[in-house]
């Protein structure tokens, strides 16, 4: 017998029982204020937060972002909020996207909990949009901020094959030499635009 073969058999021995999954009913927290509470995390890990009552309120917040003044490269997949000076239509492969300034972008919903949003490739060309790009504004209508992780969980189905994630904040690490760095794998910043 090979030494993986023993490795894998010795493991196999030494499974964990199963176990049923826990149960998600429960007192989950609530928030007085989820804006508020959203707001606040996602200022607290690097983020920033804009409410706007619509579409064109949205797009002249964003218009103010030096960021966006500063980008040459631009995608917007939200109408109405942000311009494109890259045709995402003509692009065919995420390396194209490799000098991408600023991404616009839609999440399906957003936790005041954690200052998560959930993004998904869901009429989506490439997903590589939500972490290439320098700088990314999400926007989220403000009726889809759910409280805690729980409500956000239960409103995912996973009935076929798809990518999904929670996105919080830039990208960020603490690994390097016990050192914050911001935008290390993906974007330096992020704002959620809370629409309505």
């Amino acid at each position: 017998m090979s030494s993986r073969q023993e490795i894998l058999k010795t493991v196999r021995r030494h499974l964990p029982e199963s176990a049923p999954l826990p149960e998600t009913d429960g007192n989950w927290i609530q928030y007085d204020d989820p804006v508020e509470q959203f707001s606040s995390v996602l200022s607290m890990i690097g983020g920033r937060c804009l409410c706007v009552p619509d579409a064109a309120a949205a797009h002249a917040a964003l218009c103010e972002l030096p960021e966006y003044q500063q980008a040459t490269q631009r995608v917007s997949l939200v109408p109405g909020i942000g311009d494109s000076t890259v045709d995402w239509s003509a692009v065919t492969d995420p390396h194209e996207l490799a000098s991408l300034d600023f991404a616009v972008v839609p999440a399906e919903f957003a936790v005041a909990e954690n200052a998560a949003v959930w993004v998904s490739d869901e009429n989506l060309s490439y997903r590589a949009i939500y972490f290439i790009g320098e700088h990314l504004a999400v926007v989220v209508p403000r009726t889809e901020l759910v409280n805690n992780l729980v409500e956000g969980y239960r409103r995912l189905s996973f009935d076929k094959p798809r990518f999904g994630a929670w996105i919080a904040g830039p990208s960020k690490t603490a690994d390097i030499e016990q050192s914050l760095v911001i935008g290390a794998h993906g974007p330096r910043t992020m704002t959620v635009i809370l629409l309505g």
